[in-house]
């Protein structure tokens, strides 16, 4: 199940959820951030390869491409046996910004986006067929869970690709982790 909640940036116990995706589309809309459900043209297997994964989403990806300049789009995909896991939740789970764009389309699996605007912060789990297009320079952590399982296309107006700057802001330790969070959805 997508969801988002809004928290105001002190209170992280105190949110109000959205479960209907077009009412998260409209509350992130509000911010900026583009929210869309994608589906694919054809079935994938588990094993499908990247060439493959793109071109089932072809007319998306395209369509985003040409709306935003993007010069590159790659699957990414982390599983939970894998070795690096926890080095790579590491990595993300600092709030930070990009001088870019961060889309990401979820071909499989979730994750966790907090975007900590203005005195809110807004916590959007995404899963399979789920886009998200965080704005350039939008303060942001990702928590993808202690057993990471899921299949994104990533795409990117520079060459470079993603490139974060840490903000050196704690408060991503205040807010629910990626585990937390969904378990409070059962």
């Amino acid at each position: 199940m997508s969801a988002l909640t809004v928290y105001p940036d002190n209170q992280p116990q105190s949110g109000v959820l959205y479960t209907d995706c077009s009412d998260i589309a409209a509350e992130l809309s509000r911010i900026g951030v583009q929210f869309e459900r994608w589906t694919a043209n054809r079935e994938l297997t588990d094993d499908a390869d990247q060439e493959t994964v793109i071109e089932a989403y072809r007319d998306s990806v395209e369509r985003l491409m040409l709306q935003y300049g993007f010069q590159s789009a790659d699957v990414v995909s982390l599983q939970p046996d894998h070795p690096q896991k926890a080095a790579f939740r590491e990595k993300f789970l600092a709030e930070h910004i990009h001088e870019d764009f961060e889309v990401r389309f979820f071909v499989d699996g979730k994750g966790l986006f907090y975007l900590h605007v203005g005195d809110k912060v807004y916590a959007v789990l995404c899963e399979k067929g789920d886009l998200i297009s965080v704005p350039a320079n939008t303060t942001h952590w990702f928590d993808m869970g202690g057993n990471p399982c899921f299949k994104c296309i990533r795409l990117f107006t520079t060459p470079e690709g993603w490139v974060a700057t840490f903000t050196g802001s704690d408060i991503a330790q205040s807010f629910p982790t990626f585990d937390q969070y969904v378990a409070g959805l059962s």
